[in-house]
Protein backbone atom coordinates (compact mmCIF):
# COMPACT_ATOMS: atom_id res chain seq x y z
CA UNK A 1 0.00 0.00 0.00
CA UNK A 2 1.09 3.53 -1.25
CA UNK A 3 -0.64 6.33 1.21
CA UNK A 4 -0.43 10.40 0.67
CA UNK A 5 -1.90 12.12 3.79
CA UNK A 6 -2.54 16.32 3.19
CA UNK A 7 0.09 16.34 0.97
CA UNK A 8 0.76 19.80 -0.14
CA UNK A 9 3.39 21.32 -2.39
CA UNK A 10 4.28 25.52 -2.99
CA UNK A 11 6.70 26.38 -5.15
CA UNK A 12 8.06 30.01 -4.67
CA UNK A 13 7.85 32.39 -7.67
CA UNK A 14 8.33 35.93 -8.58
CA UNK A 15 4.83 36.58 -8.04
CA UNK A 16 4.71 34.91 -4.78
CA UNK A 17 4.14 31.30 -3.38
CA UNK A 18 1.95 29.29 -5.71
CA UNK A 19 0.51 26.29 -4.38
CA UNK A 20 0.59 23.11 -7.37
CA UNK A 21 -0.96 20.72 -4.90
CA UNK A 22 -3.61 21.44 -1.87
CA UNK A 23 -4.72 19.00 0.74
CA UNK A 24 -3.79 15.42 -1.81
CA UNK A 25 -5.01 11.95 -0.12
CA UNK A 26 -4.60 9.24 -2.22
CA UNK A 27 -4.30 5.41 -1.26
CA UNK A 28 -2.76 2.88 -4.28
CA UNK A 29 -3.21 -1.33 -3.39
CA UNK A 30 -1.06 -3.88 -4.96
CA UNK A 31 -1.69 -4.57 -8.25
CA UNK A 32 -3.88 -1.37 -8.95
CA UNK A 33 -4.13 0.47 -11.72
CA UNK A 34 -4.93 4.40 -10.62
CA UNK A 35 -4.75 6.89 -13.64
CA UNK A 36 -4.40 10.67 -12.66
CA UNK A 37 -5.66 13.01 -15.34
CA UNK A 38 -5.20 16.76 -15.49
CA UNK A 39 -4.37 19.00 -18.06
CA UNK A 40 -1.23 20.72 -18.98
CA UNK A 41 0.58 22.34 -15.89
CA UNK A 42 -1.93 20.69 -13.25
CA UNK A 43 0.76 19.29 -11.00
CA UNK A 44 0.42 15.79 -12.19
CA UNK A 45 4.62 15.35 -13.24
CA UNK A 46 4.90 17.09 -9.06
CA UNK A 47 2.86 14.79 -8.17
CA UNK A 48 4.46 11.97 -9.83
CA UNK A 49 7.93 12.95 -8.44
CA UNK A 50 6.87 13.42 -4.79
CA UNK A 51 5.44 9.85 -4.72
CA UNK A 52 8.86 8.42 -6.31
CA UNK A 53 10.61 10.63 -3.25
CA UNK A 54 12.29 12.27 -6.42
CA UNK A 55 10.87 15.85 -4.64
CA UNK A 56 9.45 16.76 -0.73
CA UNK A 57 6.14 17.92 -0.69
CA UNK A 58 6.28 20.75 1.57
CA UNK A 59 3.74 18.90 3.99
CA UNK A 60 2.16 15.98 4.67
CA UNK A 61 2.96 12.03 4.81
CA UNK A 62 3.54 9.89 2.66
CA UNK A 63 3.92 5.81 3.45
CA UNK A 64 5.51 3.73 1.03
CA UNK A 65 4.44 0.43 1.63
CA UNK A 66 5.93 -1.05 -1.38
CA UNK A 67 8.71 -0.76 -3.88
CA UNK A 68 8.28 1.84 -6.01
CA UNK A 69 9.97 2.95 -9.38
CA UNK A 70 11.21 6.23 -10.14
CA UNK A 71 9.23 8.03 -12.53
CA UNK A 72 9.54 5.81 -15.73
CA UNK A 73 12.17 7.91 -18.80
CA UNK A 74 12.83 10.00 -15.68
CA UNK A 75 16.44 10.63 -15.90
CA UNK A 76 17.41 13.28 -13.47
CA UNK A 77 18.68 10.76 -10.86
CA UNK A 78 21.85 10.16 -13.40
CA UNK A 79 25.77 11.11 -12.61
CA UNK A 80 26.59 12.43 -15.77
CA UNK A 81 30.36 12.15 -15.46
CA UNK A 82 29.82 7.99 -15.37
CA UNK A 83 29.00 5.86 -17.99
CA UNK A 84 25.97 4.16 -18.41
CA UNK A 85 26.78 1.02 -17.21
CA UNK A 86 28.24 2.81 -13.88
CA UNK A 87 25.08 4.53 -13.48
CA UNK A 88 23.63 0.79 -13.67
CA UNK A 89 25.88 -0.45 -11.39
CA UNK A 90 25.02 2.21 -9.07
CA UNK A 91 20.87 1.70 -9.37
CA UNK A 92 21.65 -2.00 -8.85
CA UNK A 93 23.65 -1.33 -5.35
CA UNK A 94 20.92 1.02 -4.08
CA UNK A 95 17.78 -1.03 -5.25
CA UNK A 96 19.67 -4.31 -4.48
CA UNK A 97 19.53 -5.33 -7.97
CA UNK A 98 21.75 -8.42 -9.46
CA UNK A 99 24.11 -6.10 -11.39
CA UNK A 100 25.49 -9.30 -13.71
CA UNK A 101 22.01 -9.85 -14.54
CA UNK A 102 20.85 -6.80 -15.25
CA UNK A 103 23.25 -5.78 -17.68
CA UNK A 104 22.44 -8.00 -20.32
CA UNK A 105 18.64 -6.83 -20.57
CA UNK A 106 19.92 -3.44 -20.26
CA UNK A 107 22.22 -3.99 -23.55
CA UNK A 108 19.42 -5.56 -25.03
CA UNK A 109 16.79 -3.12 -24.13
CA UNK A 110 18.25 0.43 -24.53
CA UNK A 111 19.89 -0.68 -28.06
CA UNK A 112 22.81 1.92 -26.56
CA UNK A 113 25.34 -0.35 -27.84
CA UNK A 114 28.80 1.36 -27.24
CA UNK A 115 27.43 4.22 -25.69
CA UNK A 116 26.23 2.75 -22.25
CA UNK A 117 30.35 2.51 -21.98
CA UNK A 118 30.19 6.92 -22.45
CA UNK A 119 29.33 9.62 -19.52
CA UNK A 120 26.08 9.85 -20.03
CA UNK A 121 26.49 13.50 -20.05
CA UNK A 122 27.41 12.95 -23.90
CA UNK A 123 24.02 10.90 -24.29
CA UNK A 124 21.05 12.78 -26.32
CA UNK A 125 17.44 13.37 -24.13
CA UNK A 126 16.20 10.06 -25.94
CA UNK A 127 19.13 8.19 -25.42
CA UNK A 128 19.01 9.03 -21.08
CA UNK A 129 15.32 8.11 -21.56
CA UNK A 130 16.51 4.92 -23.14
CA UNK A 131 18.57 3.73 -20.12
CA UNK A 132 16.06 5.09 -17.45
CA UNK A 133 13.12 3.07 -19.10
CA UNK A 134 15.75 0.15 -19.54
CA UNK A 135 17.41 0.68 -15.81
CA UNK A 136 13.03 0.70 -14.50
CA UNK A 137 12.66 -2.42 -16.05
CA UNK A 138 15.81 -4.21 -14.73
CA UNK A 139 14.77 -3.47 -11.38
CA UNK A 140 11.47 -5.35 -10.11
CA UNK A 141 9.36 -3.18 -8.08
CA UNK A 142 6.10 -3.19 -6.75
CA UNK A 143 4.57 -0.33 -8.22
CA UNK A 144 5.50 1.83 -11.25
CA UNK A 145 5.27 5.08 -11.72
CA UNK A 146 4.56 6.35 -15.25
CA UNK A 147 4.54 9.44 -16.96
CA UNK A 148 3.70 10.54 -20.06
CA UNK A 149 7.63 10.58 -21.07
CA UNK A 150 7.26 7.47 -21.43
CA UNK A 151 6.67 7.53 -24.92
CA UNK A 152 10.25 8.19 -26.27
CA UNK A 153 11.70 6.62 -29.50
CA UNK A 154 10.05 5.47 -32.22
CA UNK A 155 6.88 3.50 -32.49
CA UNK A 156 8.95 0.41 -32.81
CA UNK A 157 10.65 0.90 -28.79
CA UNK A 158 7.22 2.39 -28.41
CA UNK A 159 5.83 -0.83 -28.52
CA UNK A 160 8.24 -2.66 -27.21
CA UNK A 161 7.88 -0.67 -24.04
CA UNK A 162 4.63 -1.49 -23.95
CA UNK A 163 5.35 -4.98 -24.26
CA UNK A 164 7.59 -4.90 -20.76
CA UNK A 165 5.69 -2.53 -19.14
CA UNK A 166 2.01 -3.98 -19.38
CA UNK A 167 2.09 -7.25 -20.48
CA UNK A 168 4.76 -8.70 -19.09
CA UNK A 169 4.44 -6.37 -15.37
CA UNK A 170 0.50 -7.12 -15.72
CA UNK A 171 0.33 -7.53 -12.05
CA UNK A 172 1.74 -4.87 -10.22
CA UNK A 173 0.58 -1.98 -9.24
CA UNK A 174 0.94 1.31 -11.54
CA UNK A 175 -0.11 4.87 -10.91
CA UNK A 176 0.23 6.51 -14.58
CA UNK A 177 -0.18 10.89 -14.84
CA UNK A 178 -1.50 11.76 -18.41
CA UNK A 179 -3.33 14.44 -20.07
CA UNK A 180 -4.55 12.08 -22.86
CA UNK A 181 -7.88 10.27 -21.61
CA UNK A 182 -7.66 7.24 -24.24
CA UNK A 183 -4.28 6.54 -22.82
CA UNK A 184 -6.05 6.31 -18.97
CA UNK A 185 -9.02 4.52 -20.33
CA UNK A 186 -7.11 1.76 -21.96
CA UNK A 187 -4.89 0.89 -18.61
CA UNK A 188 -6.40 1.69 -15.61
CA UNK A 189 -8.85 0.65 -12.94
CA UNK A 190 -9.54 4.38 -11.27
CA UNK A 191 -9.24 7.40 -12.22
CA UNK A 192 -8.61 10.78 -10.18
CA UNK A 193 -8.67 13.78 -11.87
CA UNK A 194 -6.65 16.88 -10.52
CA UNK A 195 -8.00 20.27 -10.87
CA UNK A 196 -6.54 23.72 -8.73
CA UNK A 197 -4.71 21.42 -7.04
CA UNK A 198 -6.89 19.12 -5.71
CA UNK A 199 -7.36 15.03 -6.73
CA UNK A 200 -11.16 14.07 -7.48
CA UNK A 201 -11.07 10.31 -7.21
CA UNK A 202 -13.56 8.10 -9.89
CA UNK A 203 -14.63 4.77 -9.29
CA UNK A 204 -16.12 4.88 -12.60
CA UNK A 205 -13.62 5.21 -15.24
CA UNK A 206 -16.23 6.80 -18.08
CA UNK A 207 -17.97 8.87 -15.53
CA UNK A 208 -14.20 10.24 -14.49
CA UNK A 209 -14.12 10.99 -18.55
CA UNK A 210 -17.17 13.12 -18.82
CA UNK A 211 -16.22 15.41 -15.92
CA UNK A 212 -12.22 15.72 -17.07
CA UNK A 213 -13.69 16.75 -20.91
CA UNK A 214 -16.20 18.95 -19.31
CA UNK A 215 -13.18 20.68 -17.28
CA UNK A 216 -11.09 20.73 -20.28
CA UNK A 217 -13.85 22.28 -22.48
CA UNK A 218 -14.87 24.86 -19.71
CA UNK A 219 -10.79 25.59 -19.42
CA UNK A 220 -10.71 26.50 -22.79
CA UNK A 221 -13.08 28.83 -23.22
CA UNK A 222 -11.98 30.69 -20.01
CA UNK A 223 -8.62 30.77 -21.68
CA UNK A 224 -10.17 32.32 -25.04
CA UNK A 225 -12.72 34.86 -23.87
Amino acid sequence: MITLTDIVKIYETRKGPRKVLNDINLRVGMGEKIGILGLNGAGKSTLIRIISGAELPTSGKIFRGMSVSWPLAFSGGFQGSLTGIDNLRFVCRVYGADFRRSVPFVQEFSELGNYLNEPVKKYSSGMRARLAFALSMAVEFDCFLIDEIIAVGDSRFHEKCRIELFEKRKDRAMLMVSHNGEFIRAHCERVAILVAGRLHMFEDVEESLVFYHNHAASQASLDGS
